[in-house]
């Protein structure tokens, strides 16, 4: 049980992938204890990444409960209530005697906590729940529906984890039961569990940002981690150079105006920033469920006002420094410089916040991570439209 205890916390540091390589060379049985001690999800996720031989393996000796259990659960997509659900201990009709429903838990209890006792209808769909604690105290000859809770509160299992929590945010219980859409009773979800999950999935949102994967934890092999993050770097080095051949469309405008290439930067980060900032308000917004169905729309406006006008602010300041250069360097064009620099700051920001705002918006409608790689398609997005717009209206300066 030491030795259990020590693998476990080595289990728990890693991703699922390297857990299953970590418990490959184990017996059957001792994998089907420690992926149980890992919880319903962990469970499953680590299950998945043996090979269908070995999983069947693992599965059969887990016993015909706990096997009909895993294939159950694992259909249902990654980061779903239904991953992280556990079988319901025991349910009864509503005409059970409370003394009748008390013999048959007493060796459920020994090996299972159990809070809540399920109350089902002929068709398993669930129609109460009753407290252990107040059956206890109950008299013998009640019966369940007598004391029950009816028309309780449950969880779908395809709902998402993030989703669930705005479910029960006011509804703090130990244990959620979870139903399918016809109401039956297919298991329970710990409040614990789910906490942790959700704890887990906004602690991954940074590192999808920027191309880091969930998966990856800080003992995550280097070949995997290379495999993780390297396709997203291929991508951002493409996009890279696609706003290096922007400036390039533009070089003669910089060999005229060499004083172009020293804001080049300037601009990028300022409008890099801007989206950055509408793009964590709109994540935040999704992931804690303040983004209404149908309001997308409402926040790209508002962020593009945002960033018009913080653009236009700052957009101050950069053209006065524009000017004082070019006024230094002798250049006859230094006012119309200074106002180039200003307006390209405060519309290319404006894109910035819509950008910013719509990116991960698109991601989600088309079936993906909204935090996947947003970053990076920020900031190339925001990069190629304002250094476009700066060396462009700079270039219709020239050709006057």
């Amino acid at each position: 049980m030491q030795d259990d205890s020590l693998l476990l916390d080595e289990l728990r540091d890693m991703d699922a992938e390297a857990a299953a390589r970590r418990l490959a060379d184990l017996p059957d049985q001792s994998i089907v204890r420690l992926l149980q001690s890992l919880g319903p999800g962990r469970g499953v996720a680590v299950l998945d990444r043996f090979g269908p031989e070995r999983r069947r393996h693992i599965a059969s000796a887990a016993g015909q409960n706990i096997t009909e259990t895993w294939l159950a659960y694992r259909h249902w997509p990654e980061g779903s209530v239904g991953r992280l659900t556990e079988p319901a201990p025991e349910s009864f009709p509503a005409s059970a005697r409370v003394a009748d429903v008390l013999d048959r838990l007493r060796p459920v209890a020994s090996r299972t906590l159990i809070t809540y006792v399920f109350v089902v209808d002929s068709a398993h769909s669930l129609i109460g729940v009753v407290t252990f604690r107040e059956m206890v105290f109950a008299d013998g000859d009640q019966r369940l529906e007598e004391i029950m809770v009816p028309r309780p509160f449950s969880l779908r299992p395809e709902t998402d984890v993030i989703d669930a929590m705005h479910e029960v945010v006011h509804r703090h219980y130990p244990v959620y039961p979870v139903c399918d859409a016809q109401g039956r009773l297919i298991g329970v979800v710990r409040g614990s569990v789910l906490f942790e999950e959700q704890a887990f999935e906004i602690s991954a949102q940074a590192g999808s940002m920027v191309g880091v994967e969930k998966e990856e934890r800080l003992s995550t092999p280097w070949s995997r981690s290379l495999r993780f993050r390297h396709p997203w770097l291929q991508l951002n080095l493409l996009a890279t150079f696609i706003t290096a051949a922007v400036v390039g469309v533009f070089q003669d405008t910089i060999n005229q105006i060499v004083l172009l290439a020293v804001f080049l930067p300037v601009l990028s980060d300022q409008c890099n920033n801007t989206g950055c900032q509408a793009l964590a308000v709109t994540l935040r917004g999704m992931t804690f469920g303040d983004l209404k169905p149908g309001h997308g729309w409402l926040l790209v406006l508002k962020e593009f006002w945002l960033g018009l006008l913080n653009g236009s602010l700052t957009g101050v300041l950069g053209g006065l420094a524009m000017f004082a250069l070019a006024w230094n360097q002798g250049n006859e064009n230094a006012l119309t410089l200074a106002v180039i620099t200003w307006l390209a700051m405060a519309a290319s920001c404006g894109v910035a916040g819509i950008v910013g705002a719509g990116v991960p918006q698109i991601l989600k409608r088309i079936g993906a991570d909204p935090a996947t790689a947003s970053s990076i398609f920020l900031t190339k997005a925001t990069d190629i439209v304002s250094l476009a717009m700066f060396l462009g209206l700079a270039s219709w300066l020239v050709a006057q």
